[in-house]
């Protein structure tokens, strides 16, 4: 599915809502003023002046309203943060990005996400502020990852409580779980994207590459080729960055389920609050509700346990 991003002025995106008046979307996008579908194509208009013609009748439909090729969105610039061994011009390649939430939360489980972001999907995400998901409170996260959800191409890996407690009980780490998460997320992309393969695949860094593929050693498939790690991989590219506000949506979710089957709001981190939480929890459901809702080998269990006792005196 091809893709047009035009530059127009206030006047000419007015004129195009009421082209459109018969085929406008009720559909609520972040920084958006209308979105319209026609049989090849979709139209959103953004507050920014620009307009996304997207599908197989985009070149066509934008013709209508602006010169295509003196309007085709420009290079991405490379960040100043690419370092190390990654290619240059990586911003702006198509690539499948991955990154994980969850892991220093004590209630919730770890997810992970991988999605395929085109070259050519760059400025569209970047119109519907797509960047590095802690700059966002949970309000946007929700309100981007409910529109790029159906733009880019992901896979979500949530390894819950019970399972996690099960496997790292038996000694395996946590970076292992996170690398065969990520490997397996990534297998899943790659083979819904088929046969397009990407420029890159990059990884939010977490380990050093060799204790990842370490990690990976037995698996019947590892995703090894065009693979590159980084830091901060969200300020890289625009791939991570979807991959995380799609990792932090499904986290919050997960965590309002947990809430309704607590009775209570249940908190993030690895606070004091938590510890409060998992007293509560404990006070209401008995101590073997624990393990379906938290990190067991964390220090806030033996806080939380410590917090019960103080008050059944």
């Amino acid at each position: 599915m091809g893709n047009v991003v035009l530059k127009l002025e206030m006047s000419k995106i007015n004129e195009m809502k009421n082209y459109y008046a018969k085929q406008l979307l009720d559909k609520n996008i972040p920084g958006g003023l209308f979105a319209a579908k026609t049989a090849g194509c979709m139209i959103t208009a953004y507050k920014s002046g620009k307009v996304m013609f997207q599908g197989n009748d985009c070149e066509k439909e934008a013709g209508k309203w602006g010169s295509v090729t003196a309007n085709k969105p420009s290079a991405v610039k490379e960040k100043s943060t690419a370092k190390g061994d990654l290619p240059a011009g990586i911003s702006g390649m198509s690539a499948i990005g991955s990154d994980e939430v969850g892991t220093g939360d004590f209630f919730g489980p770890i997810t992970v996400v991988a999605a395929y972001v085109r070259k050519e999907d760059i400025p569209l995400l970047k119109e519907l502020g797509v960047r590095d998901s802690k700059d966002l409170n949970d309000e946007k996260i929700i309100s981007i990852a409910k529109v790029i959800k159906d733009v880019v191409p992901f896979s979500l890996m949530t390894l819950k409580n019970e399972k996690y407690n099960q496997v790292q009980s038996s000694g395996m780490s946590q970076g292992k779980m996170k690398a065969l998460l990520h490997n397996q997320a990534i297998l899943n992309v790659l083979e819904k994207i088929a046969p397009v393969k990407p420029e890159a695949i990059l990884i939010d860094q977490f380990v050093q590459p060799s204790t990842y593929f370490q990690h990976l050693k037995g698996q019947k498939s590892i995703a090894n080729q065009n693979v590159y790690f980084s830091t901060k991989a969200e300020g890289i590219h625009l791939a991570v960055a979807a991959a995380s506000i799609l990792a932090r949506y499904a986290f919050i979710q997960y965590i309002d389920k947990l809430s309704e089957a607590a009775g209570f709001r249940i908190p993030k981190g690895a606070g004091s609050q938590v510890d409060e939480a998992a007293a509560k929890l404990i006070l209401s459901k008995g101590q073997e509700s624990l393990p379906a809702f938290v990190k067991l080998h964390f220090a806030n269990t033996d806080k939380a346990q410590a917090l019960v006792n103080k008050k059944r005196r």
